[in-house]
C-alpha cells in the first residue's frame, strides 16, 4: 500500500494542469476540482464541457480554459449539506509515481482553499492510505502537460 499526506501536489495532464495542489478528503466520496463559467457544448454527437480554472491558491488572476468529456451529471451535496447539479468529468491524474483516471465534479471553489479535493473513489484504485499527520508524502513528478 502507498501512502499519501492530508495535501499532495497532482498534476492533470490531459487538462494541461502540470501541477496543483490538492486535498487529500477521504470524508468526500468523488473528487471535485475548482471550475467556473462552466459551458456545455457537443463534439461529435458527445456532451463536453469548457471551463476556466484558477489553478494557483489565492490568485483568481491566472486563469486557464480546459475542455472534457461529460461522463455524468447528478446531484451532490456538499460538507455543508448544499445540494447542487454537477458535471462529471473522467481525466489522467498523476500522483507521484502513479497515473490514471478519475472521475471528479466541476464546481466552484474560489472561496476554498483548495482547487481540488481527491476523495475516496480516486484513492481506492492503489488502495493509498492517508497520513493526516503530514504533507506531500508521495515525490513530485516533472509532468509534461
Amino acid at each position: 500500500m502507498q501512502m499519501v499526506g492530508w495535501r499532495e501536489w497532482v498534476a492533470l495532464p490531459e487538462l494541461g494542469l502540470a501541477r496543483i495542489k490538492c486535498k487529500v478528503d477521504t470524508g468526500a466520496r468523488t473528487s471535485a476540482l475548482h471550475a467556473f463559467e462552466v459551458q456545455p457544448f457537443v463534439q461529435q454527437g458527445e456532451p463536453w464541457v469548457r471551463f476556466a480554472i484558477h489553478p494557483v491558491q489565492g490568485n483568481t488572476q491566472l486563469q486557464q480554459w480546459c475542455e472534457a468529456r461529460v461522463v455524468d451529471q447528478r446531484m451532490v451535496t456538499d460538507s455543508g449539506g448544499h445540494r447542487s447539479q454537477r458535471f462529471f468529468i473522467r481525466t489522467l491524474l498523476r500522483l507521484g509515481p502513479f497515473s490514471y483516471p478519475i472521475d471528479m465534479s466541476l464546481t466552484n471553489r474560489d472561496s476554498m482553499k483548495f482547487r481540488m479535493l481527491l476523495g475516496r473513489q480516486a484513492l481506492k484504485q492503489y488502495s493509498f492510505l492517508v497520513n493526516s499527520s503530514t504533507s506531500y508524502l508521495q515525490p513530485w513528478q516533472e509532468s509534461t502537460a
